[in-house]
């Protein structure tokens, strides 16, 4: 047998970390888990789970995020064709995973079935202000994204998307809402009348609500003539490897300003456009946070709308910073939003700092 390589070897260990912290955290659940019985279930000492994961909380993310990366995806139905009917889809994928805790066997491995339903996600969050901060943000990406589709097949959509959005933010509220109540009440939540009320709200007309949208910054953007040489990365609402080539828009954003994009959607003209997500992530928390929140909307998105529908925005976890440092950003914190502009295998323009995004999309528009 060929010899491992030391990063072979070094992933082996980490998926063996992996392994005996989902086993642990399912029969101990957050709180009684210790990096002491994961490494001993893994036959590992406690440097070699230390040196893979900076603590606890970072490893129970990753187990999570992991879960929901590899989960099966529901059984297919014929295509959805109007925003009830797909909202009413993207509900069920929730609806039908929400907790029965009176039918769970004594290991409790339900709680692991998806990354929105929990036991302990929820409560870790609220009780950490920086994952907090981190989540609202996430929360913003998934209803943008829900609301990008719903717009794709809305009969009018370019009028509409941030109608769309408004009604995406309700229907999540419904959803995270149900499954914290069907944890702490159990057999009070019916998943059918939850699929229901979410379909109803594509009906809603929130045309009369107050926009929470700031007025952005208008920066001109540097032109630059920069080789674009894109590594290889992966596309979290899609699952599958990014399309970095051809013209496009690339946003780096950091944890704190994800709803930046929001603004940079609102031109009327459509672009490409990927954004690269990146932290000051030292405890290794928000990067596996992200994939968490990303894993089951993409999922969702996916079993919901006709793949036409499905929102041309792409999203990519940038653990390493390596997208961020092929845009030619090198200082990257939670705080980063920059821009480049990508056209034939050029980076020939870019823009740095709060309203990078939108400035950078609304200068293109003018040359379209």
């Amino acid at each position: 047998m060929a010899r491992l390589s030391r990063a072979e070897q070094q992933e082996v260990t980490r998926r063996k970390v992996l392994d005996a912290a989902k086993v642990e955290f399912i029969r101990r659940g957050f709180r009684g888990a210790t990096i002491d019985g994961i490494a001993e279930r893994a036959e590992l000492t406690r440097g070699a789970v230390y040196s893979n994961f900076p603590g606890k909380q970072a490893l129970y993310l990753a187990v999570l995020a992991r879960e929901a990366e590899n989960a099966p995806p529901p059984l297919p139905q014929g295509a959805a064709h109007t925003p009830a009917t797909a909202i009413g889809r993207f509900a069920s994928t929730w609806a039908g995973q929400l907790p029965h805790l009176s039918s769970y066997p004594n290991d409790a491995s339900e709680q692991l079935s998806s990354p929105a339903l929990t036991i302990d996600l929820i409560p870790l969050i609220q009780n950490d202000a920086r994952l907090r901060r981190c989540f609202a943000q996430l929360i913003k990406l998934d209803a943008i994204l829900l609301g990008l589709a719903l717009s794709g097949i809305s009969s009018s959509p370019a009028t509409n998307l941030q109608r769309h959005i408004h009604n995406a933010e309700s229907v999540l509220t419904v959803l995270y809402g149900a499954t914290q109540l069907a944890f702490a009440a159990s057999g009070f939540v019916d998943p059918g009348r939850i699929v229901t009320l979410c379909e109803q709200i594509a009906h809603l007309d929130q045309s009369g609500r107050q926009s929470t949208r700031k007025e952005t910054t208008t920066l001109e953007p540097c032109p630059s003539n920069t080789p674009w040489s894109p590594p290889t990365s992966i596309d979290r609402v899609y699952g599958t490897t990014a399309h970095l080539d051809g013209n496009h828009t690339i946003a780096v954003l950091g944890m704190h300003r994800i709803s930046a994009i929001e603004e940079a959607l609102s031109t009327s003209i459509p672009q490409r456009i990927t954004i690269a997500l990146v932290a000051d992530d030292d405890a290794g928390e928000l990067m596996p946070l992200a994939r968490l929140a990303l894993a089951d909307i993409g999922r969702s998105l996916r079993f919901a709308f006709p793949t036409p529908a499905l929102p041309q925005l792409q999203v990519v976890v940038d653990d390493a910073g390596v997208l961020a440092a092929a845009c030619g950003i090198e200082e990257i914190n939670d705080d980063t939003e920059s821009a480049v502009a990508v056209r034939d295998g050029f980076i020939v323009m870019r823009t740095d700092g709060p309203g990078a995004c939108a400035s950078i999309v609304s200068a293109i528009a003018v040359r379209a």
